[in-house]
């Protein structure tokens, strides 16, 4: 008898107890469109502060295939989310947000592409009913982005997909996790795209603030593009030309006005504080590029665990 196919749902939750019920509900309302395959849940827990590790113990009670990893402290949502996903056991695994953002009923159609043979099925973020200034930043982000990197990136892509076994294992061969929308884009496998419009998150409040953000676009362009190095280069020499030919103009100015021509203290004051700007830019973004190196130089664990439910013997290792 042939082995049945089995599809994996992984998710990391932060204080998402009025999502997770829904979520796994609408999961598994997709996921009995089709018989053939067997499922499983792999969740991990953030250390929430509310209720979530309760609703996750329920529903980890009533379905034996609902496999929940707690953390022992908040490694944060893409730490978190990769230790999951890489703890899958399935035939393909799909990545979802808890809160909802990424619609669950296109899981049917992943799968539909993943049995047209796609070993990636990707969700395009082609419209969303957040904030339209934001959603707009998101976009030129991601536009900027797809411009400058080394690989061809995917744009309006958060990761939310289905992966295939092979592509799952090519994933884990990559030493660096930190942005992994761009490590999909790297591998090259056949590769579906199905876009939707994101919901606006129907219970709690993102974790998320400007800072983490920021963190996260800075860690596309430190990861994929050596633009912001090199653009270092090519101001510091522009400046010293402009410098060059500035001190040039002055210097003739003086020779041919002897006694009228004053240089004056204003011009030295804003030249001074205009290449001090431009020095401390560069040197924050020589310190990003630094700050990603000691990252992943120091080869930390995804995460600590403190339990895990649900799963065997052989899994808990």
């Amino acid at each position: 008898m042939e082995k049945r196919k089995k599809i994996s749902i992984t998710g990391s939750c932060y204080n998402e107890s009025g999502n997770i019920r829904e979520v796994y509900d609408r999961c598994m309302a997709e996921l009995k469109k089709f018989p053939a395959y067997d499922y499983e849940f792999v969740m991990a827990d953030n250390c929430s502060t509310d209720d979530t590790r309760e609703k996750l113990r329920q529903l980890a009670a009533e379905d034996k295939n609902f496999k929940v990893i707690f953390n022992a402290n908040n490694f944060g949502p893409i730490n978190s989310g990769m230790n999951s996903f890489c703890a899958a056991t399935g035939d393909a695994v799909i990545p979802i947000a808890t809160d909802l953002q990424d619609p669950p009923e296109l899981i049917s159609q992943f799968i539909a592409k993943y049995e047209e043979g796609y070993d990636i099925v990707c969700g395009i973020k082609a419209a969303s009913k957040e904030n339209c200034i934001v959603f707009f930043l998101r976009k030129l982000y991601y536009k900027i982005l797809a411009r400058i990197a080394a690989a061809p990136l995917l744009e309006n892509f958060t990761g939310y997909g289905l992966y295939s076994k092979r592509a799952v294992e090519a994933v884990k061969s990559f030493n660096d996790f930190s942005y992994f929308r761009g490590i999909v884009a790297e591998i090259g496998f056949p590769r579906a795209e199905i876009s939707f419009e994101q919901p606006l998150r129907k219970f709690g409040k993102s974790s998320y603030n400007i800072f983490k953000y920021y963190d996260y676009a800075m860690t596309g362009f430190v990861n994929y593009s050596k633009l912001p190095l090199r653009l270092a280069v090519f101001c510091g020499t522009t400046l010293a030309l402009i410098c060059l030919l500035i001190a040039a103009g002055y210097l003739i100015a003086k020779l041919l006005w002897w006694d009228t021509f004053s240089l004056g203290i204003a011009p030295l004051v804003i030249g001074i504080f205009f290449l001090a700007a431009i020095q401390l830019l560069f040197i924050g973004v020589l310190g990003e590029y630094i700050g990603a190196i000691w990252t992943q130089v120091k080869n930390r664990p995804l995460v600590i665990e403190e339990e895990r439910i649900n799963f065997d013997s052989q899994e808990q290792k």
